[in-house]
């Protein structure tokens, strides 16, 4: 695979759609670094993991040897982002977005390569703009055309109002790539229309029009409704580790792939060979950890995570153990993976696989204080567990 291709590959991971691929592969192929612009409202003062769907994918064009413009709307916050909106949504306050900003900056080099971003405000240029340059701006639009953006349709049908400057937010926004000459805008799907007025609007002032790339909104932990604070169904990149590796945990065995191809940098490949020996009985909670562990060692470093790790298992999984627990360490095999009714025979918890498969159908397996409902679970090679054979017999095992 050539650099163009694999740059492709990596930009396309994750993404619901780019418009157009076919301009995005030619301005790859000039060899440039191309500006890549996403734009953040500060109408919130902490960042979750939903929004960093989108920062990774910035990291990733980083890593590709591109500018990224993090665009703080700190003109357009004052107006309100009417999308998905069923009423007219309150504007904040210059206060209100000036501290959610400077809390937006502190947050995101977590991600971000500080050497490898710009940050910028729009209103250093929309204050500029004047009543006569708004004027120009909205004489590029059309009621009929902003009438087409769903919510607004849904709105004006119903009889519910809309106001005037609800319709500059699209163009405001749009017009932000204007000023910035953005070769690339990324945005949730949400966002489309805004993203595609600003291709318009950079082909009506003579640039060359933007390619959008939309990312899928992440589904908070109720594994229903989009990621947000207001919904209670968020993991903040600010939580404790040890709060940020219990929400993690707690994601539905289903929804934990969608968290790994949207918010892990291991290769798919690896991600599917995780999905395949799940399918083939591994424990889906050891894949699991590797998701906690990478998520909270990006925010926290991986000390931090470890020790995160090891207080999720002493305090949900555990209980009450015996404090002298026997140790040993068993091959796993040719087949990577340890079986693990052959795991409790051999670590002389049980007398025989068929003793264990019983105890198993009996609910009298545990691994670290979970109960086991498969017997064809199968134990991984590298992990460390605790098992549990009724109420007195208890093994730690290295699966080597």
């Amino acid at each position: 695979m050539d650099s163009l291709e694999r740059s492709l590959a990596i930009i396309r991971r994750g993404t619901e759609e780019i418009l157009i691929e076919d301009a995005l592969r030619k301005k790859l192929a000039q060899g440039r670094p191309l500006k890549i612009k996403a734009g953040f409202d500060p109408t919130a003062p902490d960042l979750h993991l939903g929004h960093t769907v989108l920062i990774n994918k910035l990291r990733q064009f980083q890593d590709l040897g591109h500018e990224v413009l993090f665009l703080i709307g700190d003109f357009t916050g004052m107006i309100g982002d009417p999308t998905g909106k069923s009423a007219t949504r309150k504007p904040l306050s210059r206060e209100e977005i000036e501290e959610n900003a400077q809390t937006y900056r502190d947050q995101v080099f977590r991600i971000l390569d500080p050497e490898k971003t710009q940050v910028v405000f729009n209103s250093q240029w929309l204050d500029a703009l004047g009543a006569s340059g708004l004027i120009q701006l909205a004489a590029q639009h059309t009621v009929a055309r902003m009438l087409e953006r769903d919510d607004f349709s849904k709105r004006y049908k119903s009889g519910q109002p809309i106001a005037i400057h609800e319709f500059l937010y699209p163009l405001i926004q749009g017009y932000d790539s204007v000023a910035l000459k953005a070769d690339v805008e990324l945005g949730g799907t949400d966002q489309k229309f805004n993203l595609l007025v600003g291709r318009q609007l950079q082909e009506a002032y003579g640039q060359e029009p933007q390619v959008v790339i939309t990312l899928p909104i992440l589904e908070g932990l109720d594994g229903v409704q989009k990621m947000s604070k207001s919904l209670g169904n968020y993991i903040g990149i600010a939580d404790a580790p040890g709060d940020m590796f219990g929400k993690i945990m707690s994601v539905s065995d289903d929804l934990m792939w969608r968290y790994f191809e949207l918010l892990s940098f291991r290769e798919m490949s690896e991600i599917e060979a995780w999905r395949q020996s799940v399918q083939d009985g591994a424990n889906p909670r050891d894949i699991k950890f590797e998701l906690g562990m990478e998520v909270v060692t990006r925010f926290h470093g991986p000390e931090q995570a470890r020790q995160a790790r090891e207080a999720f298992i002493a305090r949900f999984q555990r209980g009450a153990m015996p404090e002298d627990i026997p140790e040993t360490c068993l091959p796993s095999g040719d087949a990577g993976a340890l079986p693990i009714a052959n795991l409790l025979k051999e670590a002389g918890l049980v007398g025989s696989t068929s003793e264990a498969i019983r105890m198993i159908r009996q609910g009298a397996v545990k691994i670290d204080g979970e109960r086991v409902e498969d017997s064809k679970v199968c134990c991984a090679a590298g992990t460390e567990h605790v098992y549990q054979v009724g109420k007195r017999r208890f093994a730690r095992v290295r699966v080597d």
